[in-house]
């Protein structure tokens, strides 16, 4: 299958999924183009909580979707250092550092990518501590742990420098939280800079995955110009390598 024909099976399940997640009011309506805010996200995160890999997870990267700021409140309040990515990777330091140790506003607050944009200090890729927890937001994924995220590719470009610059490695685990109704069973389409997750968690249970499926480093052939251009860590190593 081409990478354009990959791009269209993997849009009409975002489709779909955003669509059913409309119809059944578990997702606010315009939810088309976005990681679901979905109900229950509260209730998923307190179960992510019970788990192992969280419980001894002392650094967590979270993207900065709507979806999991439970997530991200949740990991301040057990005393977690969070690295938040900068909403679209907009900024030559594409990271917020929130340490709860240092925070001026409630956790909660801090939490919000609006928030953080004013009392978080933002770091470079090579500031950043071994990164133990990723949490990643998904638009629809299945029991194997392949999924699909909203399809601007961030998510993948974020672990893709991570795995790149040796902050995870075999020990890290992914996990993404999202509602029942965005676990497919049916398998995902996937290309090689796509990375699976380890762990799934909806408000009703834990799914954990098949092994692991993870990049290297960032497939460059994978990029457009337009993409590079936008993203400032990107298009700063594009120019070196020139």
């Amino acid at each position: 299958m081409t990478s354009i024909k990959v791009g269209e099976a993997k849009q009409r399940v975002r489709e779909r999924i955003w669509t059913m997640l409309e119809r059944e009011h578990v997702a606010p309506l315009g939810v088309h183009g976005h990681i679901p805010a979905f109900l229950g996200a509260a209730a998923a995160a307190d179960r992510l909580a019970t788990l192992e890999a969280w419980r001894t997870a002392r650094v967590v990267k979270a993207v900065p979707d709507k979806a999991q700021l439970p997530v991200r409140a949740r990991a301040l309040a057990d005393g977690k250092l969070v690295y938040m990515a900068v909403p679209r990777l907009a900024d030559e330091l594409p990271f917020y550092l929130l340490d709860p140790a240092t925070l001026p506003v409630p956790f909660e607050d801090a939490a919000s990518s609006r928030v953080a944009a004013t009392v978080a200090k933002k770091v470079s890729v090579g500031e950043l501590r071994p990164v133990d927890l990723v949490v990643c937001g998904s638009v629809a994924v299945n029991r194997d742990g392949a999924r699909l995220g909203k399809g601007a590719g961030y998510s993948d470009i974020e672990v893709a420098l991570l795995q790149e610059a040796g902050i995870t490695g075999p020990e890290t685990t992914i996990v993404t939280t999202v509602h029942s109704l965005q676990v497919v069973d049916e398998p995902l389409p996937e290309t090689d800079h796509d990375f699976s997750v380890d762990v799934v968690v909806t408000p009703d249970e834990v799914i954990m995955c098949g092994p692991p499926r993870r990049p290297r480093g960032l497939l460059w052939t994978h990029l457009d110009e337009e993409k590079i251009r936008a993203i400032p860590v990107l298009a700063a190593r594009a120019k070196r390598m020139t």
